[in-house]
């Protein structure tokens, strides 16, 4: 009876420990690693705002000294009060397309992405009056072409689970306008969130801009841009 005791004992206590193990057993086997995931691709709403205009391109294009006008009918005079600078134009809203490549995959952590971007730049229409002024400026049409080497960092979840990420790029670009050409550098940071494939990220770009034609001249853009992404 006693040895029967110790039998049953045994099988008891070898029950609970494999009751035990089994939860554990199967949460170990149970977690999935988000799939990777290759490129990105994505549609860009841009709210384009420009940063020390009267240095660049104002006094690029009038070759003096420029300070901005108080209670005029004009935004911006040269020093010397000699021309008059009216902004008739600045379109601030613009659109793009981009896509990402992360050549070693992304899933979670930090990971390479190479990102290419076409993206509208503000239409831009000045008029100048006064002793010595230039003619009227005016860009339009005019389209930047980036490329661009960044790090993306992210948190994403297995399947449709809510994921984020953050991601910084710099490169440089080809514009083409109506008949002009011209370069730029650029940075861009920003971070985003994301359901399976789909994703929604907020960034901010800083960009040279630099046109030779009608005189050698520079602007600062600076795009707030929400982008819609699907990334496979």
């Amino acid at each position: 009876m006693t040895r029967t005791h110790h039998v049953v004992r045994i099988v008891v206590a070898t029950l609970v420990v494999c009751a035990l193990a089994a939860p554990a057993a199967a949460q170990n086997y149970s977690v999935q690693k988000p799939r990777r995931q290759f490129i990105t691709v994505s549609y860009d709403w841009m709210n384009t705002e420009a940063l020390h205009f009267a240095e660049h391109p104002l006094e690029d294009l009038v070759g003096r000294p420029v300070a901005s006008a108080q209670n005029e009918r004009y935004e911006y005079r040269t020093r010397d009060e000699a021309i008059q600078i009216d902004v008739v134009e600045f379109r601030t809203r613009n659109r793009g397309l981009s896509a990402t490549v992360y050549p070693f995959g992304l899933s979670s952590g930090t990971a390479l992405g190479f990102r290419g971007a076409l993206e509208e730049l503000p239409v831009i229409q000045i008029d100048f009056a006064g002793v010595g002024a230039p003619p009227v400026y005016s860009l339009t049409g005019a389209r930047a072409y980036d490329a661009g080497v960044g790090l993306f960092i992210a948190d994403r979840s297995p399947g449709w689970g809510l994921g984020s990420m953050a991601f910084i790029v710099a490169g440089a670009g080809r514009i083409k306008a109506d008949g002009r050409e011209g370069s730029r550098l650029f940075a861009e940071g920003g971070g985003g969130l994301s359901v399976g494939p789909l994703g929604v990220q907020l960034a901010v770009k800083f960009a040279w801009n630099k046109m030779n034609d009608p005189v050698p001249h520079r602007f600062l853009t600076i795009p707030i841009t929400l982008r819609g992404t699907f990334s496979f």
